[in-house]
């Protein structure tokens, strides 16, 4: 098992192994093992204007995704985990039913239907296609959160005196917090490397960075793929290092200071 695993590892780690090093290679095309290195293709990625508006257009509309995705699941989640009512077993297999179908269709799917409404090649389109994507991995993952939540929590703070409102807020929200967390982010990601239904409704003016990376490697090969790929993997590696980072910190803090301090507030 550990054999099988450190090959599952390296398997998963070798496209990244090669990748990193293209994106410093001084090579015309991708080309490894790299023929010299410099940072020539990280200056034209920082600097080419035609790479960073498609990177800003997919920060702009997986934030976007991400926000109305959440808008639409909080209250879905929570009426179709917590209450009974005729349909609710086809309003669940709505909600998960983009997962069955193939992107391909969808996108077809998404270029009729919002191209009757003139929102095809805008960023709102490119929202509202990627949002019914984002809508059933983040309804999974709040919905396995909701299940396990213990309600007598809420009942508990009713019969103290709290009012739904507040009960909400200062018992449900704090406990289902990580799970919220994870489908936005889940919502985040998937908006933000959705290539397939972008290229569909996406235009020039909304071109997601995917978009911008599959027309560039099927036209040219060209070597700021790699530099963005290496980018992408850094800030992904940043953003599962930081939460361990800052607890290290906040435990040496905490041990550096004194008993006195703590119990008196200063």
């Amino acid at each position: 098992m550990r054999i099988l695993g450190v090959l599952v590892v390296i398997f998963i780690a070798a496209p990244l192994v090669i990748v990193v090093p293209m994106s410093f290679s001084s090579a015309r095309s991708l080309q490894f093992p790299p023929p010299g290195y410099w940072l020539g293709y990280y200056e034209a990625y920082f600097t080419d204007v035609t790479w960073l508006r498609p990177t800003w257009n997919s920060i702009v509309i997986a934030t976007a995704t991400m926000v109305l995705t959440m808008i639409l699941v909080v209250p879905a989640t929570f009426a179709l985990v917590r209450h009974r009512f005729a349909g609710k077993s086809l309003a669940d297999l709505m909600m998960l039913l983009p997962l069955a179908v193939p992107h391909i269709v969808m996108a077809v799917g998404y270029y009729s239907f919002l191209g009757e409404f003139r929102l095809v090649h805008t960023h709102f389109g490119v929202v509202l296609a990627h949002t019914c994507l984002s809508v059933p991995i983040a309804f999974l993952v709040l919905s396995a959160n909701l299940k396990g939540f213990d309600r007598n929590l809420e009942r508990a703070a009713q019969s103290l005196g709290a009012s739904p409102v507040k009960t909400f807020i200062h018992v449900t929200l704090p406990i289902l917090r990580p799970g919220l967390v994870i489908s936005a982010l889940f919502a985040f990601v998937q908006s933000f490397d959705e290539t397939v239904v972008a290229i569909f409704i996406s235009g020039r003016n909304a071109e997601t960075l995917p978009r911008k990376m599959f027309d560039s490697i099927r036209q040219e090969a060209d070597p700021v793929i790699a530099v963005i790929s290496t980018l992408l993997f850094v800030a992904v590696l940043l953003a599962l290092v930081a939460p361990a980072g800052l607890k290290g910190i906040r435990k040496r803090l905490q041990a550096r200071t004194p008993p006195a301090a703590i119990t008196t507030g200063r």
